[in-house]
């Protein structure tokens, strides 16, 4: 009995040692040992076909491992596993005993990617767009994926008719070059822009109001002409705020479509709308729960009234209009919000200003980002806010045109971004745009003649806001080197220094009868005392000289020949609230010079002016900017003391710019004999001029222009064969400016309407100039 159970235990010790590996894994799960699955089991995954791709890496995608059962469904999963990395081209699992066989085909890698038949977008550009990069895998899909984009990329730039063919060249290695063909084909622009349910406005006016433009040979330089879907969506805004500005309050533009051309050449685009009735305003309203500021303080800024047709542009900006007062009534926390109720049987619509106390909000602090090459505190000198300061959307705004004002950037946007509970970020961002010019130039002016331009200028210097620059232009009738460094804030503070060394030199035969010469220097300095107050100081020494007088010049003229020293100290004070600097359609700038000669030199003299110009938009009442108003008027005297008399160089003189339909030194005192223009001391001037859009594309840069223009210039010693007469001068007249891409062109065309006998008239006024 002992024996056997010794044999027993024997076997029972060997049984182990014979079976193979796989046969002693452990149960998955407690209780009794499980059957052996009848698919058996896998004992080794073994990887063929593989070059670049680690046996691991592959096996790492797999469902089954060794130890596992055999699986059909896990082994298909596993299949697709593996074609799903994009690796391979190819890929067989198969069964020998208890291995699995795995057999992989890799895709090539890509040696290199070129373009072919690419002029209009260069290789790095196109090579931006695609996926596909040296070493990297390739696939067909890969490929497709990137000939799309590309011809995504081509029809975003108007080229719909592109085509692109990706073609594979094999290399050894199992590498392959990707090439792709492409064919760029012409620009698909729009050739015809059409309207449907328009009643109120024809077909051309709504062109206008698109920014969508139909192709047309006057557009060489534009890309209005060339069909953007993205700005289709844009021109159905613009059709909509056109209309509620001109009353349709319930205009709903329903579609915007564009058909491609059979040939592929151009687009057809159709805007869909319906106007609905045009409404009036009916009752406008002002309601005010604000302790400090009554509705009665508020009303007087109001400038929509009952019976004017409904401008919902109007109530946006009165609805801000309404919250610049109220803070400036000592309400920084304000809401505006209009109630509009539609009385569709009379069609007027009903307007309420509700004016409540709003959120308290402070500014926590200023972030600015995009500025690469501006400091900083270039930037945050214009802010009208600071960290700490109740937030005021009027000062945001202001700040904004501010910084804008500048030049140095692009694009400036900046957007309060509420952090906490009564706390804004204000997040400004900035495009900074070359500041720097090297300029050449040339063209011709009916005062200066034919001239050329040479200037370099740095508006930033180092980032730091100096303005410096050199210019020197040499023209038929004037001639001028200058040299200006300005420092806009002066070690940081409310103080703008500069200094200007310059050289002048004119031709002044044709009009007085000599030439005149000046040579010197100038120091400046600035300040604001607000945010349209400001007024600066300049200090000028200069050396003057009377030469090349005609030998039958007028004698007034003779005894002015030869050097003279000025030294003298001027100050201009300013109030300017115009809404900008650059282009400005409403508010208005006065200005008050004055110059007091007789620090040193040969001259003393007071010279006095005072001049201004008062803007008033039209586009409220004819629905576009480009109608204004500007009405300008001015006045100057000047007085010599201490027995020395002013030269004539140092007078006024009348006629040309400031007096059109009069030549240059036209108007004012003369010799009957000689026909001189001799200046005078006391001179005014009034300009009434009219702005308006011509009837041809805006893209075209054209502004029409009708004027009127009045002044007269006195003040002289009595002597013989002088005529002196302080009767006004009246002058009208036509022009045109375009903003060509050579340069600012003006044509005037004017008539001297109210003159005198001994005036000197010029009936065509042309001036041209450009830089590159």
């Amino acid at each position: 009995m002992n024996a056997t159970r010794a044999l027993l235990l024997a076997a029972t010790c060997l049984v182990p040692a014979l079976l193979p590996p796989t046969a002693m894994a452990q149960p998955r799960r407690p209780g009794p040992p499980a059957a052996q699955p009848a698919g058996g089991v896998i004992s080794q995954i073994e990887i063929q076909g593989n070059q670049r791709i680690e046996a691991d890496t592959i096996r790492s995608y797999m469902l089954l491992q060794p130890g596992d059962a055999f699986d059909g469904e896990r082994q298909d999963r596993s299949l697709r596993t593996l074609f799903a990395t994009g690796l391979f081209r190819d890929v067989q699992i198969s069964r020998e005993g208890g291995r699995m066989i795995v057999r992989v085909q890799e895709n090539p890698s890509v040696n290199q990617v070129a373009f072919e038949g690419n002029s209009k977008l260069s290789d790095d550009t196109l090579r931006g767009e695609i996926q596909l990069r040296p070493r990297a895998v390739f696939t067909p899909a890969a490929a497709q994926a990137d000939r799309q984009k590309l011809l995504d990329l081509y029809a975003r730039r108007g080229r719909f008719a592109a085509r692109v063919e990706p073609k594979i060249i094999e290399r050894d290695q199992n590498r392959v070059d990707v090439v792709f063909e492409i064919t760029e084909g012409d620009v698909a622009l729009i050739s015809r822009i059409n309207f449907v349910g328009n009643e109120s406005f024809s077909d051309s006016r709504l062109k206008e109001v698109v920014s969508s433009r139909e192709a047309a040979w006057y557009r060489p330089f534009s890309s209005s002409d060339t069909y953007e879907p993205e700005r289709l969506n844009f021109d159905r805004e613009l059709l909509r705020r056109y209309y509620e500005r001109q009353g349709y309050a319930d205009v709903n533009v329903t579609g915007a479509a564009a058909e491609l051309a059979p040939d592929r050449s151009g687009f057809f685009v159709t805007f869909t709308l319906t106007e609905g009735p045009r409404y009036r305003f009916g009752k406008v309203e002002i309601q005010s729960s604000l302790r400090n500021v009554t509705a009665e303080r508020l009303q007087r800024v109001l400038e929509i009234y009952s019976g004017d047709w409904y401008d919902g542009s109007a109530v946006e900006r009165m609805q801000q209009t309404l919250i610049d007062e109220a803070n400036l009534a000592g309400a920084p926390f304000v809401d505006v919000e209009p109630r509009i109720t539609r009385d569709r049987a009379a069609n007027t619509i009903d307007v309420v200003f509700d004016v409540t106390e709003g959120q308290r909000a402070y500014v926590e602090r200023i972030d600015i980002t995009g500025n690469t090459r501006t400091q900083d505190r270039v930037i945050r000198r214009e802010m009208r806010l600071a960290e700490g300061d109740a937030f005021n959307a009027a000062q945001v705004r202001r700040s904004r045109q501010r910084i804008q004002d500048l030049g140095y950037f692009s694009a400036v946007t900046i957007t309060p971004v509420p952090s906490g509970q009564d706390r804004v970020v204000l997040d400004t961002r900035i495009a900074e745009r070359a500041t720097g010019e090297i300029s050449l130039g040339g063209g011709y002016s009916t005062d200066a003649g034919a001239l050329a331009d040479v200037g370099l200028r740095e508006r930033n210097l180092m980032g730091t806001g100096i303005d410096a620059r050199i210019n020197t232009t040499i023209a038929q009738r004037r001639s001028q080197v200058d040299l200006s460094v300005t420092d806009p804030s002066f070690l940081d503070r409310n103080l703008s220094v500069g200094g200007d060394v310059f050289f002048i030199q004119r031709d002044l035969t044709d009009y007085s009868g000599y030439e005149e010469r000046r040579a010197g220097f100038s120091v400046r300095a600035g300040y604001e005392f607000n945010e349209r107050l400001r007024q600066s100081w300049a200090y000028t020494l200069s050396r003057r000289n009377v030469f090349n007088v005609n030998d039958d010049a007028s004698i007034y003229i003779q005894e002015q020949r030869g050097v003279t020293w000025l030294s003298q100290i001027s100050q201009t004070l300013t109030y300017d609230t115009r809404d900008s600097r650059l282009d400005p359609r409403s508010g208005y700038v006065v200005r008050l010079a004055t110059d007091l000669a007789g620090l040193g030199g040969d001259v003393n003299y007071v010279r006095g002016r005072l001049d201004g110009t008062y803007y008033i938009p039209f586009e409220r009442l004819l629905g576009d900017p480009d109608y204004v108003l500007a009405v300008s008027g001015g006045v100057a005297g000047m007085a010599s003391y201490g027995g020395k008399d002013e030269r004539i160089i140092d007078r006024f003189f009348l006629g040309g710019e400031n007096l059109r339909g009069f030549s240059v030194a036209g108007v004012g005192p003369r010799d009957i004999n000689t026909r001189d223009s001799l200046g005078g001391r006391t001179m005014w001037t009034q300009s009434t001029e009219m702005r308006f859009p011509l009837p041809v594309p805006s893209e075209l840069g054209l502004i029409g222009r009708a004027f009127v223009d009045v002044g007269a210039l006195t003040g002289i010693d009595s002597a013989p064969n002088i005529v002196d007469d302080s009767a006004p001068r009246v002058g009208a007249g036509v022009g045109i400016s375009w903003r060509s891409p050579f340069g600012l062109i003006n044509i005037d065309v004017a008539q001297a309407v109210v003159k005198k006998s001994y005036d000197e008239t010029q009936v065509f006024r042309f001036g041209f100039g450009t830089r590159f």
